[in-house]
């Protein structure tokens, strides 16, 4: 029989209130034990928590009971609702620490059970963890969408229509005595394949906007030495992240800040300044400083306003927007400049700031609803598109209806779940044809 788990399920730490979850077979006994009863399914109820064997009062609060399969696990489950202080909560957990077949839940252990018992699948599995770790209202926005199984009702159609294909291909085999009726399913199968991978294809490559709203939408700071970029990064970020410094040459490695930008997740990173350098060190810091930019979602080309902005000519900065420094000791900033500022005086921050905001905005449109939100998904489907492809360069329809079953299974870890044993109900009930 599986155990019985048990967890802290808010915060830890001293609190107003305390959530116990247990989850397993024994979910109904250690209730009885503890309250004396089992209250009424999904109805919070008063209750005093007592030792089961010293009968010692430990608390009084709320029990709920959640008979499976109607529970967030699929299992009978039940949760504490306890007052929050330390010694509560250790009380209980040491109480249901001791009841036979309960034991403490391991890291995620609920959420796996709830994916067992197909509650949930992988993708909603990754929405929840999403939500959970979500900092910015769209990532919250976007974990939402996935927790609400789109991925998963869009992978379930696209099997559904490999199936068919599947199945046609299937049909010709059975029929290859027959050539017309072979030939007919086996252009049919093709046809449904080619759909398939059309609509895989059309997802598959649409700009990575919902990585971006997840991990953040990296904004790198380039630019001559002394130009203000680490006086720029310690004024957006509010704090004194980098150090400033007259000194040519100050920043070496790129220093990360997250920020909450218009509601979007934005990580600035300061560079080390772009110049010709004998120092080995300031070397390898301008290198890095070039591999981040190239990896940047947005490149900010900041120079000091006296004058014009020269960018280097490589292709990572041919789309940098040229941001004018020092503009408190310019009375006439030189031309080529989208914006200037002047971050020791705060002076244009707020025109900067929106600015990034329109620009981040307008390059996550639709991240929050999209359905590839993850290098897994996109390595799925381009497993599965390259699948499709082989399966239509087949000239034989066994072949081709293993390349299609391959396909499906790439498309099925999206959410985790395969099955064989469905292609088979799905030829005998659509293709009942006599034999």
């Amino acid at each position: 029989m599986r155990d019985t788990i048990f967890a802290l399920a808010s915060g830890p730490g001293r609190a107003a209130v305390a959530v116990l979850r247990l989850s397993g077979p024994a979910s109904r006994m250690a209730l009885e034990r503890l309250i004396g009863r089992c209250p009424p399914p999904r109805h919070a109820s008063l209750v005093a928590l007592r030792d089961p064997h010293s009968g010692e009062l430990l608390d009084r609060g709320l029990a709920l009971w959640f008979p499976g399969p109607r529970s967030f696990t699929g299992e009978d489950a039940a949760e504490l609702q306890l007052h929050g202080g330390r010694a509560v909560v250790a009380s209980v957990l040491d109480a249901l620490g001791r009841l036979h077949g309960c034991r403490l839940a391991e890291p995620g252990e609920f959420t796996r059970r709830a994916f067992a018992e197909g509650r949930l699948d992988l993708a909603e599995v990754e929405g929840l963890a999403d939500l959970i770790d979500a900092q910015t209202a769209a990532q919250r926005r976007q974990a939402l969408h996935q927790m609400d199984g789109a991925l998963g009702l869009w992978v379930a159609d696209l099997r559904d229509a490999l199936l068919t294909a599947q199945a046609l291909a299937e049909s010709a085999i059975d029929f290859a005595d027959e050539g017309d009726v072979a030939a007919d399913a086996l252009s049919q199968a093709r046809a449904a394949t080619l759909a398939v991978a059309a609509r895989i294809a059309a997802e598959r490559d649409r700009p990575p906007a919902a990585e971006q709203v997840r991990d953040g939408f990296v904004v790198a700071l380039t630019g001559p030495p002394n130009a203000g970029k680490s006086t720029l990064l310690n004024a957006l970020a509010r704090r004194d992240v980098a150090l400033v410094s007259a000194i040519p040459g100050t920043t070496r490695d790129p220093i990360e800040v997250a920020l909450d930008l218009g509601g979007y997740a934005v990580v600035l990173v300061d560079t080390a300044g772009l110049r010709p350098s004998d120092d080995p060190l300031e070397q390898a810091g301008i290198a890095r400083a070039r591999a981040r930019a190239e990896a940047a979602d947005l490149v900010l080309w900041l120079q000091d306003a006296t004058t014009p902005p020269i960018l280097p000519e490589q292709d990572i900065y041919a789309a940098a927007v040229a941001v004018g420094t020092k503009g408190d000791t310019v009375a006439t900033p030189a031309d080529g400049y989208a914006l200037t500022i002047a971050a020791r005086t705060g002076e244009g921050l707020p025109a900067l700031i929106a600015h990034l905001q329109t620009l981040v905005a307008a390059r996550l449109v639709g991240g929050e609803t999209a359905l590839v939100g993850r290098a897994r998904h996109r390595a799925a489907l381009t497993r599965a598109a390259a699948l499709l492809d082989a399966a239509l360069r087949q000239d034989e329809a066994e072949l081709m209806a293993e390349d299609l079953r391959s396909a499906a299974a790439a498309l099925l870890s999206l959410v985790g779940r395969i099955d064989v044993e469905d292609v088979l109900g799905s030829i005998f009930s659509r293709f009942c044809i006599g034999k």
